[in-house]
């Protein structure tokens, strides 16, 4: 086999394309005999992989960049190369192309058209993919719920892949992007260790939406010194923690929670702790379970179902 090709199929995972190939010295003909000969296949329309059995997922990978070049891995593609890890047999591939072109994807690969790309993209990475900080926010943004896209960030902070601050900073920069303010306001309150977005999820999706009753807000008060109470059903002696972390804290954190569930229990008060997972992904079941305490304590009121609530 020719040095070049070999050279860069080695830097490709075994693809290359058919430009690539005669910039690098080789003639149709060539590329023809190797054909022949079973030392490549065809993958996509002008480029080749070095075998002829199933390609690897980073093989499709570079075989769409390629294709469509100039490109770049993208959204969920793009983390996953980030990762070193790869997407599950015949799972699409996911291309970013500049706006402007006009660009036909193959099997396999959905091309999205972007403003910007070049400075987005990271063009020395192995596929060339977009940098993190977008990558994980288009992926945030086409999540299929609100859950997903917080399940999105949470994994990239919590990978130390990033920080809510910059995740934060470069999403002032993409004005068009879905479900931006959602995405702000969750990144403004991870960067600010609160969780109002969270506490305000609760409210209109599980308290509102199921007739529930109606809780007190950031409750002052315990006989162990000062403590803000998130939700406060005071006469039921229920008391609602949300816990708008993305992920694992630290023992210390940990432990203050702890702390303060059991003053509460010494306060005559029951305490659940809620977090993105129970208010943003399962509310209906949520305000269910909810409901069912109160009803315990003594409510008689019932939940009412919401046009979400599975049938």
């Amino acid at each position: 086999m020719d040095e070049n090709l070999a050279r860069l199929l080695a830097q490709q995972s075994g693809v290359v394309s058919r430009r690539q190939a005669l910039e690098a010295g080789l003639g149709d003909h060539d590329l023809r005999r190797m054909l022949r000969r079973r030392e490549l296949s065809r993958i996509h329309p002008g480029v080749l992989v070095d075998h002829t059995g199933e390609p690897t997922w980073r093989q499709r990978a570079w075989a769409g960049v390629l294709h469509a070049w100039p490109a770049a891995l993208c959204d969920s593609s793009a983390l996953l190369a980030s990762e070193n890890a790869g997407g599950p047999a015949g799972s699409v591939i996911h291309v970013a192309v500049d706006r402007e072109r006009r660009v036909v994807a193959p099997a396999g690969t959905r091309l999205h058209r972007v403003t910007g790309l070049h400075e987005m993209t990271l063009w020395n990475a192995s596929p060339p993919r977009l940098r993190t900080e977008p990558a994980v926010l288009r992926t945030a943004a086409r999540a299929r719920d609100d859950f997903e896209a917080v399940q999105v960030l949470a994994n990239a902070v919590q990978s130390r892949r990033t920080t809510a601050a910059r995740l934060l900073h470069v999403l002032g920069t993409m004005e068009r992007l879905p479900r931006r303010d959602f995405l702000a306001r969750v990144l403004a309150d991870v960067a600010a260790g609160a969780c109002s977005v969270l506490e305000h999820v609760y409210l209109a999706r599980v308290e509102r939406a199921h007739g529930l009753l109606r809780g007190e807000r950031q409750v002052h008060g315990s006989s162990r010194g000062p403590v803000l109470r998130d939700v406060l059903y005071r006469r039921y002696r229920q008391v609602v923690e949300i816990d708008g972390r993305l992920f694992h804290d630290t023992a210390a954190a940990r432990h203050a929670d702890l702390d303060r569930d059991l003053d509460a229990a010494l306060d005559g008060l029951h305490t659940v702790r809620l977090g993105w997972g129970q208010v943003v992904g399962t509310p209906c079941r949520t305000a269910d379970r909810v409901g069912t305490l109160l009803q315990r304590r003594g409510w008689d009121g019932h939940v009412r179902r919401c046009p979400s609530c599975p049938s």
